[in-house]
């Protein structure tokens, strides 16, 4: 039988019925970085921590860092299970078919034994936590995490990817999602795309991603970009582009590149690559240098900053006059591009995906398509020479945060979802 979902943002408690025990949720972290899907279960816990704050919530990632440090300064518990060197270096980058598919398979006949271990590790640790819920954040624990899960207790999948088009990793879920309760979709795309991995029987339920409107707001620190990337000052009046993103490579760091460098150069701008590299994952971010050098051999490099990773995105995009989202495939979400708005920057998104459904094309950002050069390349000449233009869509931008991206919204909807799984049925 599907389980019934409540509305998203029905009351947890209906009027006149006692108050319900409070809930212990597992959160299963496949990194101990912060990017984008780690930034959203941070947001997810701050929310249900402030709706619930006599439920037990625990994040589990492989390595200490800033996402557990963040995760303690919530005052929700963390704990460190550290994968095997294999496991942790195995990913599905590439892996669609050919000789990526191949690599896939070798890797994960080498990452087997220390998987193996892992898994019983894990198991344990769950088994001495006896948590009501284990939310499973990243494709790796989604596999573990239905396999660990302790008697009676509820996984649920927390999808911030598409992945019917990852063959290898689209039969490994669709195999283990009979032991899942429920599947949240950061957006209706990933919805529609994971719906037929998972099955019928398997509800799953969109849940946009949330912004920190404390963080990401008009006015506050702002990040010396030139100073952070080894440059000299800008002169007075340069306009500032920023490519805000994590080192994946499909974040179109290229695109970017060859788009700043199809500008006039009478324009008076310069660029920024905001980012550093963050995941262990074998093949799946590219490298600084190899951009450095691209942006030598397309002669910009004069005009572009790399500054490496940020530790206040916020600060950073209150430094740019226009933050660009360059992704060349569709975005599963999009969480810098709402971000960028609540800090009342221009944006322009690669607006396919789930980035399609979180702008307005021309009231809150521009839009282009993804891998689009010449079409991004017009985005940004325009935003250069038209101040109202930039104006109009930061502040429609900020208005848009506010409305659709509130983190508080969040437990609204996670929390009935949580007691509706655990109800006895």
């Amino acid at each position: 039988m599907v389980p019934h979902f409540p509305r998203p943002g029905a009351p947890d408690e209906a009027p006149g019925r006692s108050a319900r025990p409070p809930l212990s949720v597992a959160y299963l972290s496949a990194s101990g970085a912060l990017g984008g899907a780690e930034r959203a279960l941070l947001d997810l816990l701050a929310g249900l921590r402030a709706a619930e704050p006599g439920w037990r919530l625990s994040v589990v990632a492989p390595e200490d860092g800033p996402l557990l440090d963040a995760v303690r300064a919530l005052g929700a518990e963390a704990r460190t299970l550290a994968f095997p060197p294999a496991l942790a270096a195995l990913g599905d980058a590439g892996a669609s078919g050919g000789d990526g598919a191949l690599r896939l398979a070798a890797g994960m006949l080498r990452a087997a034994p220390g998987t193996a271990r892992y898994l019983g590790r894990l198991r344990a640790l769950l088994a001495e936590m006896r948590p009501d819920v284990v939310h499973t954040n990243g494709l790796k624990l989604h596999l573990l995490g239905a396999r660990a899960v302790p008697a009676g207790a509820r996984v649920v999948w927390h999808l911030h990817d598409f992945v019917s088009t990852r063959r290898a990793m689209a039969g490994l879920l669709r195999r283990a999602a009979g032991g899942v309760s429920g599947v949240i979709a950061v957006s209706r795309a990933v919805a529609e795309d994971a719906a037929p991995v998972v099955g019928a029987t398997v509800p799953v339920w969109t849940v946009y991603n949330a912004v920190d409107l404390d963080r990401f707001r008009l006015i506050g620190p702002v990040a010396e970009l030139d100073a952070m990337a080894g440059l000299p000052a800008a002169p007075p009046g340069t306009l500032r582009v920023g490519l805000v993103a994590t080192m994946g490579r499909w974040k179109g760091h290229g695109v970017f590149l060859r788009a700043i460098a199809a500008l006039p150069r009478e324009l008076s701008l310069r660029a920024y690559v905001v980012g550093g590299g963050i995941y262990r994952t074998a093949g799946s971010e590219v490298r600084q240098d190899d951009l450095r050098r691209m942006a030598a051999e397309l002669g910009i490099a004069d005009r572009v900053g790399f500054t490496g990773f940020a530790d206040d995105a916020g600060a950073a995009m209150r430094a740019l006059d226009v933050v660009v989202h360059a992704s060349t495939q569709p975005e599963p979400f999009g969480l810098v591009i709402a971000e960028a708005m609540a800090c009342g920057r221009a944006v322009v998104a690669s607006a396919a995906g789930g980035a399609g459904e979180i702008v307005t094309p021309g009231h809150d950002a521009l839009a282009v398509a993804p891998g689009d050069v010449e079409g991004l390349a017009d985005a940004i000449r325009r935003l250069a020479q038209d101040p109202v233009l930039r104006d109009r869509l930061g502040r429609a931008g900020r208005e848009t945060a506010v409305r659709r991206f509130d983190r508080a919204r969040l437990a609204a909807e996670v929390a009935p979802l949580y007691r509706t799984l655990v109800a006895p049925r």
